[in-house]
Parts: C-alpha cells; structure tokens; sequence
C-alpha cells in the first residue's frame, strides 16, 4: 500500500472531532485494505508500531528527529528548531521543510506503508555505538523519499505522537463497520454523524465478539487479520495462550455492602481488597515452564520482580496456568503492608533490581484463575475456580497466598470482615457473585468493590506551568482530564500533595522527569502535555464548571499517587464524573 493513502486517511482523521465519522472513515479504508497489510495498517492507525502488550517503545527524542529532519531537507539543525519553536509540532515542521526541498529538487521516490513500518519497527533494535547516528540516517531516509504530508506523519509516528484521536473502541466499531456492516446493514447519517444499523441486536452482538476478541488477544492487528481470513468463524476459534496477556476483568464501585449484596446477590464471596497492583502471572507448560509476569496495562514486568518467579515455581503447583493476583508492598523489618506508592517503583526500574526486591518485597495475593493445564476458565463459576487456585496453591505469608475471603449472606458478618480488612490497612473489600464468570475487560456486575472513601479519580496530567521562586525549573499546577470516549477532557488543576523534597514522596521533580519529554507546545510558561501520566486524585467534591471542557471541576484536589500501573484506556471516564456528581446530593439527603 502506498504510504501517501495512509497518510490521507490521518488527515482525515485530524480534521474531524466527531468519533462516529472517523469511525466511517477508518471503516471504508480497512475494507478496502489487503490481507497481507491489514495487521500493520491497524497497529499504524493507532499511532502504534507494537502490540498493546509489546513493551517496545520506538525511544526516540526529539533531538534526534530534529537531526533526522535536518539530513533529510539539508535545513540545518538550528533552522528546524527555531521552526519548531514557533509551529510546536514536529510533525508539521518536518511537513513545511519537505516541501520547500520537493518544490527544489521536484522529485520524490514513492513510499510504502510497509517500508515506513519496517523502518520504524527496527529502530528500537539498534543499540550501542554508532546507533544514534544510524536512527537519525533510518529516519532521514524515510523523510528524503516522503512527500511533505507524509513527512508530517511519519515524524509523528516516530514520537509516538500521531494526533488523530482514534482509541481502541473507535478501532472496535470500525472493525464490525468495515467486515460486518453489510450484514447488519449499517446506515451512517453524514449529516448528523450517527448509526442506526437495521438489525441492532446482530450489531451489538459482533460489537461483543470483537471486543471479546481484543480482550483475549490485546492486539486488534491480530484480530482485523483473524476477521478477514475467517470471518465469524474466528470468534469460535479464539484461544487463550500463557505468555500472552490477557485484559483484566474490573469491578465497579458500590456505595456501600447493602448494595453490593444487591448487586451481586445472596450469598456471596467477600474478599480483601487490596492497596497494591495487579500481577497476571502466566507459566507455560513444557520442561522449562516459562513464567512471565504482566500488569492490568499488560507491561511486562518479569524481569522487575524475580522473587515472585521463585514463589510460583514454590507455591504454585500446576503446570500450565494464567492466574490474576494483587501485589502488597510490605517493610521487610516489621512485615508491615505498605500503599501501593511506596512498591510503584518497581514495576518500571531496569536496574539494582535485586537490591529493590529486597528492600521493597511484595506478596502476591491470588484471587482468581483464568487458564488451567489448557483449560479456558473464563465461563466457569467463579466458585469453581475459586476451588481451583485453592487446591493449587500452598499459600506462605510474605510470598505467596490466596486471597482473604468469606462466604456469606449476612450484612452483619460482611461488615465485620469489611471493618477487618480496614483496621489491617486494606482499601476495602470486593464483593463477587459466586456464578460469575471472569469477563475480560468488562464491569459487569459479576463483582464490585466497597470502600470507606469518596471515589477516587484515575485522571492524565495533560498541562502544566512552568514554576517560579523556590519552585523554578519545575513543572507545576497540573492540568488534569478525564475520558470521554477518545478524547480527553480538562476536569481541573492539581499541585497539592506533590512534595518538594524526593524522600518525602512523590516530588515536583520526579513529575518534572516524567513528563517534560512529552511537552507537546509551549506558551510562556504553559505547557502542552501529551496524555501519558496518570496520577490519582482525591478531592473534597465536584462542582459544575464551564471553565473545562468536561462541565465539571473538582474542589480542592489532591495527589494521591502516579498510577504506572494503568493505561490510558483506564482513566475515569465523563460518565464517572457525573455519576459521582448526581451522588453527592444523594449522599446529602
């Protein structure tokens, strides 16, 4: 596929807001997409060169783009940035340089989506001496060949940075759109941007399996090409593998035990709920009996926690198994549970790894099974599979356990578990209907969680200013969003409960690291921010607000904790929001 189609279609992409037209739009261009390209055309479709479970990242600065961009046009290094400078878009910079080279030279090799995705593809490979200099001449190359809107794109591509909006369930519905619309014959309404398919029952039935689909593979490259070799018959084939992770199943809040029994019925599992991170544990069957360990985002993180390799292998008798579990920090000297902040570290530091094991140790709380010995558990009862991780596991304190649960039907027992898990230090508890199934991905009722506070917030950092006085060189006052759909929507400011010395938290330091990397734009002393960092906030309540582009601001907001441990796909979304808001009035009566 020529890249310049590519290229149109994000363009198009860029200029409408509205997520049922660029759902149109992604839909007429995979159906007419081949076999062979339609793997890596969804990935690039999605800014992405690796799977949502491919911890790879491409790594690039924009230094080094901007030398890519400067051997490609012959502007010098100087020029591109003070271009930069005023445009704030890379993307756009590298657009306006090639042009002035094409309308010089008049000449442009044509360039394959193919080429630009193996290309990219290979730049994280290369390492040691000489690699910068050969990830500037990979980039340059592409950038040479590109005509001036391809150049745009591949530079955002690059820096992982591509501007069109389009999120996982945007990719979702064009998918059913793209390979199923004929059969439920779907009728787009251009001029007021909605759907009304003719069999709405068939339409929300393939909008399941697809998403069921990504929720079992975390890759819709893979499931577009399932789709167009096999059609329906794909959903029916869809296997689990250990090794390959998996969506997590989440769980609602309820407002308090009474109705949580509503929810999930009579009588019921009540378990701890705990103040750490989800561990899906995979082990693979076979001599070697391979273990990878994954988080809720599915980040690989194996390598950062060798201890818990050594638990399994102790603890988990099985051969084959997926299995999901909460990780609890606890201080090795008193054996006392830690909030999940203090053990956060961990799940992305590469050195002294050893060292942080021993300093920061976790215990694995087990809770549920998904795989075992190549059995798909995800529709049997979670009772039963309950009776499984119970008749595999040897629990040990400090290393390996099963989750604390009770059994029950009584309010008055479930509040003295409830106040147990408190006074212990937990977050709470989790109710879950003992029929449920384990459904990937999904709040669906089959469980909830029940705690003392306010719902806390799951909100990206998308701005910020530029500090002064004692707080110069750092980024402050943190513009916060919440989800709505694909896009992100402004909810408020935060800068209390960021510490100013490191050993006492969180600093304005540590988030200055994170995210000046990803500063988008810079005005005065506003920054641009590109949705990455996710931090939880707890506040006093909400409040209408025409001031954001949610409607709504919180009062008196406070840091809580980074949350590394979640993706973007998990931030509290609009509906949340008000849920939470019609709540207080509730809570008042």
């Amino acid at each position: 596929m020529k890249y310049s189609e590519l290229a149109g279609i994000y363009e198009s992409l860029e200029k409408t807001s509205k997520r049922l037209e660029k759902t149109f739009i992604i839909s007429k261009f995979l159906k007419k997409t081949k076999e062979d390209d339609i793997d890596k055309i969804v990935l690039m479709l999605q800014g992405r060169l690796f799977p949502l479970w491919d911890e790879t990242k491409i790594g690039v600065s924009n230094r080094l783009v901007i030398k890519a961009i400067s051997a490609a046009t012959g502007a010098s290094p100087a020029k591109v940035e003070d271009e930069w400078k005023k445009i704030g878009d890379l993307g756009l910079v590298a657009e306006k340089l090639v042009e002035k080279k094409s309308q010089a030279t008049l000449f442009s090799r044509e360039l394959t989506a193919e080429k630009v995705f193996d290309n990219l593809r290979k730049l994280p490979l290369q390492e040691g001496a000489g690699s910068v200099d050969l990830k500037v001449k990979m980039i340059a190359e592409l950038l040479s060949s590109a005509k001036p809107l391809e150049a745009r794109y591949v530079v955002r591509t690059v820096l992982e940075d591509l501007r069109i909006g389009v999120g996982t369930g945007s990719m979702r519905d064009a998918l059913v759109w793209a390979f199923f619309g004929d059969k439920v014959k779907i009728n787009y309404n251009h001029e007021d941007k909605s759907i009304n398919p003719d069999n709405r029952e068939e339409y929300n039935r393939l909008t399941e399996a697809v998403q069921h689909a990504f929720d079992l593979k975390a890759d819709y490259g893979e499931v577009a090409k399932m789709i167009i070799r096999k059609g329906e018959k794909a959903f029916g084939e869809l296997t689990m593998e250990p090794g390959s992770p998996i969506n997590v199943m989440l769980y609602p809040k309820a407002k308090d035990l009474a109705d949580a029994f509503e929810t999930v019925g009579k009588p019921c599992a009540i378990e701890f709920k705990y103040d750490g991170f989800r561990m899906q544990i995979h082990k693979k069957a076979g001599k070697d009996g391979e273990i990878k360990i994954f988080t809720r985002r599915l980040d690989e993180v194996t390598k950062q926690f060798p201890e818990v390799i050594e638990y399994v292998k102790d603890f988990v008798h099985a051969k084959e198994f997926i299995i999901d579990s909460e990780a609890v920090g606890y201080e090795p000297k008193t054996g006392k549970y830690l909030p999940f902040q203090a053990i956060s570290q961990r799940i992305k530091r590469k050195y002294d790894i050893d060292k942080m094991s021993r300093e920061f140790p976790v215990e694995v709380n087990v809770f549920d099974i998904i795989l075992f010995e190549g059995r798909n558990l995800l529709n049997i009862p979670f009772i039963e599979r309950r009776k499984i991780i119970e008749k595999i596991i040897k629990p040990h304190p400090k290393k390996l356990i099963l989750a604390k649960q009770i059994i029950t039907d009584s309010l008055k027992e479930a509040e003295k578990f409830y106040k147990e898990a408190l006074s212990m230090g937990e977050e709470g508890v989790m109710a879950k209907n003992l029929q449920g199934i384990y459904k990937p991905g999904s709040r669906v009722g089959y469980g909830v969680k029940v705690k003392p506070v306010m719902e806390s917030l799951d909100l990206v950092i998308v701005g910020a200013e530029w500090g002064t006085g004692k707080r110069s060189g750092w980024l402050t006052s943190f513009v916060l969003a919440c989800r709505k759909g694909d896009k992100f929507l402004e909810i408020g400011k935060v800068g209390t409960g960021v510490k100013e010395l490191e050993e006492e938290g969180v600093s304005f330091e540590e988030l200055t690291k994170l995210l000046k990397p990803l500063i988008i734009s810079e005005e005065g002393k506003v920054a641009r921010i590109k949705p990455k960092i996710i931090i939880e906030i707890n506040y006093e309540e909400i409040q209408k607000s025409p001031s954001y582009s949610s409607g709504y601001a919180l009062r008196f907001p406070r840091f809580v904790r980074l949350r590394e441990d979640k993706a973007l796909s998990d931030i509290s979304d609009l509906d949340l929001v008000e849920e939470l808001y019609l709540q207080q009035f509730d809570s008042k009566k």
